[in-house]
C-alpha cells in the first residue's frame, strides 16, 4: 500500500481508538494508547499486512515522538516539584538506574552476547514512568490536587526527565566526558532560554498573542512550534538525542506562556495539544504497532519469556526504590499505590526501544517484549494502584485516617516538604 493509503489507515485508527476507549471505559478504563498500538499491530505485516513504512510515514512518526516528549515536558510544574520530596524522587531514580543498568546488562548477556550497550537500553527503559498516562487517572479519581497527587507528580517528573538525560549521556556512543561536556553546553543554552522565558515580555508580545489567538495568524502556536524547532535543532547540532530538546522546549514553553499570556495559556496549550494528540502523536503510536514484532513474541521463544520478566522488573527496578523513599507521611496503601503508578511505563519505553532498533542494538523480539510489558503495565498497574487507595478517599494525604488531626498533620508535612 502507498504512503497515502497507509496514512489513511493510520488516521482511521486515530478516530476509531477513542471510540473504543470510551465504549470499553464504561466497564474497564483502558488507556487510549493501548488501542492505538493494538490496532497498528492489526494492520501491520504480522496480521493483515495492509500498512507499510516509508519515508513520509517515518518523518510523521518522528514528529509525533518529538511532540509527545514536548507535551510531557510541558506537564511538569517545577514550582510544585521541589524540596525534600524532589530529593527523594531523584534518589529513588538514581537507585533505579543503578539497578536497571546492572540487571539490564545481565539480561542482555543471558543467551545472547548483547554487551553493555544493550544493557543500557534495557536498563534505561526500566527506569521510566508514564506520567502522561498516570495523570489522567489521578485527575479522574480526584487525587491529583491532593498530597498524594503532588508526590506522584514529583516522582513521575523525575521518572520522565531522568531517562531522557540518561539517554543523552549513555546512548550517544561518545566517551563520558564528551557526553557530559555536550550535555553541559545544552544545559547552559536551556538555562539561558529559561532566563529569557521568565523575564517580563514587552506589551506588544502579549498583545499580538491576544489579537491572533482566534485568527489565521495564530502567533502563539507558531511561536511554540518555533521554540520546539529551535531546541530540537540545538540538541541535534550538539549531537544529543532530539528528545532532550523536545523535553526542554516543553519546559520553556510553559514558562513563556504563563509569563506572557497567563489568561490565554490554557487555550494556547489546547491548540498545541490538538495538533499533537489530534494528529502527530497517534501516528507515532500506530506506527509503533505496525513495527511491533508480534510473530517473534508469539513464537514462544525468548521474547515471550522476557515479557513477564520485564513486567516484574518495572516494579523491582523502578517501583521498589520509590516505595522505599516515599515521604514518611504516606501510609502503607499510598506507598504501594505510588510504587505501582511509578512502575507504569510505555511512552518512553517505546521511544527508547525505537532508538535501540534504529541503532541495531536491540533486536525486534527484545523490543517487542519491552513494549509488550509496557502495554501490560499501563493496563494493570493503575487499576491495582486505585484499588490500593480505595479506602483512603480522593486527595487523601495518607491511608491512615481522614480526621482533622490527620489533615493538620499532613498540612504541616506538606508545607515543610514543598
Amino acid at each position: 500500500m502507498s504512503h497515502s493509503g497507509t496514512l489513511i489507515l493510520i488516521m482511521a485508527i486515530a478516530v476509531l481508538a477513542p471510540l473504543l476507549a470510551y465504549g470499553i471505559g464504561r466497564w474497564l478504563p483502558v488507556p487510549l494508547v493501548i488501542f492505538e498500538i493494538l490496532l497498528g499491530i492489526v494492520i501491520g505485516p504480522d496480521v493483515l499486512g495492509w500498512a507499510q513504512r516509508d519515508a513520509v510515514i517515518d518523518v510523521l512518526s518522528q514528529l509525533g515522538l518529538a511532540m509527545l516528549i514536548f507535551l510531557a515536558g510541558y506537564e511538569i510544574e517545577f514550582g510544585k516539584v521541589r524540596g525534600s520530596t524532589l530529593k527523594r524522587s531523584a534518589a529513588a531514580w538514581l537507585i533505579a538506574l543503578a539497578l536497571g543498568l546492572g540487571l539490564g546488562t545481565l539480561l542482555a548477556n543471558v543467551g545472547d552476547d548483547g554487551g553493555f550497550s544493550k544493557g543500557v537500553f534495557i536498563g534505561t527503559a526500566l527506569t521510566s514512568t508514564a506520567l502522561g498516562t498516570v495523570l489522567p487517572v489521578l485527575r479522574d479519581s480526584g487525587d491529583l490536587g491532593g498530597r498524594f497527587g503532588q508526590v506522584m507528580m514529583a516522582f513521575g517528573s523525575v521518572g520522565e526527565f531522568g531517562p531522557i538525560v540518561a539517554m543523552a549521556l549513555l546512548l550517544s556512543g561518545r566517551s563520558a566526558w564528551q557526553s557530559t561536556a555536550l550535555l553541559a553546553t545544552f544545559a547552559a543554552l536551556t538555562a539561558a532560554a529559561v532566563y529569557w522565558a521568565m523575564r517580563p515580555k514587552p506589551p506588544w508580545f502579549s498583545g499580538i498573542i491576544a489579537k491572533t489567538l482566534h485568527s489565521s495568524g495564530q502567533f502563539a502556536v507558531r511561536f511554540v512550534v518555533l521554540l520546539l524547532a529551535l531546541m530540537l535543532g540545538a540538541s541535534q547540532a550538539l549531537g544529543l538525542d532530539v528528545l532532550l530538546g523536545a523535553f526542554a522546549a516543553g519546559l520553556i514553553t510553559r514558562l513563556v506562556l504563563n509569563g506572557a499570556a497567563p489568561s490565554s495559556s490554557g487555550e494556547i496549550l489546547a491548540k498545541v495539544e490538538a495538533m499533537g494528540f489530534g494528529f502527530l502523536v497517534p501516528v507515532f503510536f500506530v506506527v509503533t504497532g505496525i513495527e511491533f514484532d508480534l510473530r517473534s513474541l508469539l513464537d514462544g521463544g525468548r521474547a515471550l519469556l522476557l515479557l513477564p520478566v520485564f513486567l516484574a522488573l518495572f516494579v523491582v527496578v523502578r517501583g521498589l526504590p520509590v516505595r522505599l523513599l516515599a515521604p514518611p507521611d504516606l501510609g502503607g496503601p499510598d506507598r504501594t499505590a505510588l510504587m505501582l503508578f511509578s512502575s507504569t511505563a510505555l511512552p518512553l519505553v517505546v521511544a527508547i526501544t525505537t532508538i535501540g532498533l534504529d541503532d541495531k542494538v536491540l533486536t525486534a523480539s527484545e523490543s517487542a517484549a519491552l513494549v509488550g510489558a509496557g502495554m501490560v503495565s499501563v493496563l494493570v498497574f493503575p487499576l491495582l494502584a486505585l484499588k490500593c487507595r480505595a479506602g483512603t478517599g480522593p486527595g487523601s494525604g495518607s491511608g491512615s485516617g481522614s480526621g482533622s488531626g490527620e489533615k493538620a498533620k499532613v498540612g504541616r508535612v506538606e508545607s515543610e516538604s514543598w
